[in-house]
């Protein structure tokens, strides 16, 4: 892993500069882009999205606390501060916020953390009078799951289009699927878990969900055979859900599905991508959803999934994924067509530290988020 160091706030780039070894390479005529610092100064920050219709930025910080960008300012207030809720380190943290999509109705949001005890917990809250605050006291507990370590947390809560909240929770981690929950679907860690909660309380199963109302299973299970879905995200446009995996001693890889599809299993532990991970099991491959993109971990370490650009400042890089690699760096995108990735693209950036994640605002627009400490849009060069 090559050093890292932060960047001014403007980082300029040609698009047909030289590429990194072993990446993609350029295709031609592919959009020159920049990196326009927006904050700085963050401590681990992981995460950042918007309610609809609202032009403030909401950056979650590893420790425990979300902070509000509001006219190209960082406000010194946060908009919540759980630390002392939360044990942070290594993959641990408050790691997602999700607002309703009513949220200028109810003002409710879903936060995703690792407690003091290390296992995961989904909170709703309220914000209070103050709009850049949040009412701390309105703490709701949603959803428990026990972590058996400490690591493969998943971490993630989205919104579908659907209205359903969906979660993502790793394996439980350990190194090869320890408590062989990937294929279990009595077990909530390995899944994509998608739950109601505006049915009952603290939520409610989608009639929907493979195992809602019947046994066999949890209801709350949307998909399954996950290691560490770090990162998914919706493609509104083209009704598709792109998830990436991270993986484990071999191959990252990114998955893309109907967002309507239900019971997707996506392989682990009996696959590492496209790859057998356990012989033992003679790897069936019947009714497991492989990856449309994958790479070696000759080419990174970790992926940090993130969106299908839908915004309107780069007609160029419209309906391409942008996906990223935590411990090199890079930047990447294609296009998903014909169930295939095309028009494969890199995009050499200036170092700006190990990308913890993606973010979208409500204008669709997108941003780097660098786990030490800043976050840039990314714009046209020009």
């Amino acid at each position: 892993m090559t050093p890292r160091i932060l960047l001014p706030a403007l980082l300029v780039l040609a698009a047909c500069s030289g590429s990194e070894p072993g990446d993609p390479g350029e295709t031609p005529g592919q959009p020159a882009l920049r990196l326009v610092e927006v904050a700085s100064g963050l401590q681990s920050p992981v995460h950042l999205t918007a309610p609809a219709s609202d032009a403030r930025l909401f950056i979650v910080e590893q420790p425990g606390r979300i902070r509000i960008v509001e006219n190209g300012h960082l406000l010194p207030t946060p908009f919540l501060d759980i630390a002392a809720k939360v044990s942070s380190g290594g993959e641990r943290g408050l790691l997602s916020v999700a607002f309703h999509p009513q949220y200028a109705q109810n003002g409710q949001f879903y936060v995703n953390y690792t407690d003091r005890a290390g296992d995961t917990r989904i909170e709703r809250y309220r914000v209070s009078a103050n709009r850049n605050v949040a009412d701390p006291a309105s703490a709701s507990l949603v959803l428990h799951v026990r972590q058996p370590y400490s690591n493969h947390n998943g971490g993630l809560v989205v919104f579908g289009p659907d209205g359903m909240l969906y979660i993502g929770m790793g394996d439980g981690g350990g190194g090869g699927d320890p408590e062989e929950a990937g294929q279990d679907p009595l077990q909530l860690l390995g899944k994509l878990l998608r739950i109601d909660v505006d049915a009952a309380q603290p939520y409610g199963m989608p009639a929907g969900n493979p195992y809602a109302g019947k046994s066999g299973g949890r209801g709350e299970i949307w998909a399954l055979g996950m290691r560490n879905p770090w990162r998914f995200s919706f493609d509104h446009t083209a009704k598709l859900l792109y998830v990436a995996d991270v993986g484990q001693n071999r191959l990252e890889e990114v998955n893309v599905v109907p967002a309507g599809q239900a019971g997707v299993n996506y392989g682990w532990d009996v696959m590492e991508a496209s790859d057998c991970f356990e012989p033992s099991s003679g790897c069936p491959r019947t009714g497991l959803t492989l990856p449309v993109l994958e790479y070696t971990h000759d080419d990174g370490c970790s992926i940090t999934g993130g969106f299908v650009y839908r915004g309107q400042a780069i007609p160029g890089l419209q309906g391409h994924y942008l996906y990223a690699d935590y411990c090199e760096g890079w930047v990447r995108s294609f296009r998903y067509a014909d169930g295939q990735a095309a028009d494969k693209r890199s995009y050499p950036l200036p170092d700006v530290g190990n990308i913890s994640s993606f973010g979208e605002d409500s204008q669709r627009e997108l941003y780097v988020i660098s786990h030490r400490g800043t976050v840039h849009r990314i714009a046209p060069a020009t």
